[in-house]
């Protein structure tokens, strides 16, 4: 299943409505992208699939600063 192992983001339930205001479910799924990202601390890439938008916060605070304040251990994903 997509999932971002960062966020945890991953497919959620919906209703699909028609003209007719018939209800069908259907999954909505998360843009989720298999990144190789170069940290610098940790001397090593790491491998990781995230979601769009987890990736724009990453790229605008940095990998490290951004497990920092979320509470993520980064060595358990280092790609060596």
């Amino acid at each position: 299943m997509a999932r971002c192992e960062l966020t945890g983001k991953r497919r959620l339930r919906a209703n699909k409505v028609s003209h007719a205001n018939n209800r069908t479910p259907r999954w909505q799924h998360p843009n989720i992208q298999s990144k190789r990202i170069w940290v610098e601390e940790l001397q090593g890439n790491i491998r990781i699939n995230l979601s769009t938008r987890a990736l724009k916060s990453v790229t605008r605070l940095g990998l490290v600063a951004w497990a920092r304040k979320n509470g993520l251990d980064l060595a358990k994903l280092v790609d060596r």
